[in-house]
């Protein structure tokens, strides 16, 4: 298997690809594809044959297989939307694409064809609120949450029933997961290990743990942690969140104080503990853990620079290895394994 990183520049129209190093986290070039419309939000489908796009200026979906050889990307399909999407994901069994809506106030599904194509119209073209921010099914399948952050939008979780042979969404019950404190739920991710949940808040600068009822879907909240060193007083928004494969840590970047805080979880509860802060380039809002946990890749949103970091094993702290000049406004890092 070879581990690359996928890179989009919205402002560049490109997509870069690169081969990394597992042993010294080190990234070589591979390709540079020119993607017009303003590329950003990117998934890849389980079986890891196709690469999904969204591109927020000529608002659609753009579909791209993924040769497993080299890595290159070839457009297949294009599927017009009805407004910017700002978050995307396949379901756990390859058969959608889920996409979210931060303006429109929606969030999408469209089927995925046999050839790999994400197909128009959309299965769901459902009205949420202002603020959806990201949307994901669960490791089962059968739920599905998206967060909606609190300045522009409820300051909610909106829980969903999925329905994988059809696409289709209904509201769980209670239908949101609301929140006294100001937090502003943005992205999430879930734990390897158990039925816990983790949204990074946008305008808490903190990392919420939620439990998750297996049988039912809807969602608890346990526990928020701040992703700000004691003593910050300037003005910082959080940006996406990620786990590690083992579960044991966690990563949210804070933009303001631009930092990549790490946070320690619990094996046997899940909680969370703050471990230490990494510095990174200024507005780090995409960043991405390599497959295996070993190093973390964080790109500067102002900067166009792509910050590298190596995962102590022990206590997940990040140590910087190197820096490098990527291109402008760099607004998703994907990594993933494919055959060589």
């Amino acid at each position: 298997m070879t581990t690359y990183m996928f890179l989009s520049l919205q402002d560049d129209d490109k997509i870069l690809v690169f081969t990394q190093d597992t042993g010294s986290g080190a990234l070589e070039p591979r390709h540079e594809v020119q993607v017009a419309g303003g590329p950003a939000a990117m998934c890849i489908d389980p079986a890891r044959r196709n690469l999904y796009v969204g591109r927020r200026s000529v608002r659609d979906i753009a579909s791209f297989s993924i040769a497993s050889g080299d890595g290159s990307i070839t457009h297949i399909g294009t599927a017009p939307l009805e407004g910017e999407p700002v978050f995307l994901a396949t379901d756990r069994k390859g058969g959608y694409v889920l996409s979210a809506y931060y303006y429109q106030s929606r969030v999408a599904v469209h089927r995925i064809g046999n050839g790999g194509t994400a197909l128009a119209p959309p299965v769901e073209w459902l009205e949420t609120s202002s603020g959806a921010h990201a949307i994901q099914t669960d490791p089962t399948n059968r739920f599905a949450y998206v967060p909606h952050i609190a300045n522009r939008g409820p300051n909610e979780i909106f829980q969903f029933k999925f329905d994988e042979n059809t696409g289709r969404l209904t509201p769980n019950s209670p239908a949101t997961v609301s929140n006294d404190s100001y937090l502003g739920p943005r992205h999430f991710c879930f734990n390897p290990n158990m039925d816990m949940l983790y949204f990074s808040d946008e305008q808490g600068s903190s990392v919420s743990s939620y439990r998750m009822d297996p049988d039912t879907g809807t969602l608890a909240l346990v526990q928020t942690v701040s992703t700000l060193p004691d003593g910050f007083e300037g003005e910082n928004t959080c940006s996406q969140i990620q786990i590690s494969p083992s579960g044991r840590f966690l990563y949210a970047p804070n933009r303001g104080h631009n930092s990549v805080a790490s946070l320690a979880v619990d094996s046997e509860t899940g909680l969370l503990t703050c471990t230490g802060h990494a510095a990174t380039e200024a507005v780090p809002r995409a960043f991405s853990l390599d497959s295996n946990g070993k190093f973390l890749y964080a790109a500067g949103l102002d900067t166009g620079r792509l910050a590298s970091y190596a995962v102590d094993q022990e206590t997940g702290t990040l140590m910087p290895i190197g820096v490098r000049d990527v291109g402008n406004r760099p607004m998703w890092v994907l990594i993933t394994e494919l055959p060589v």
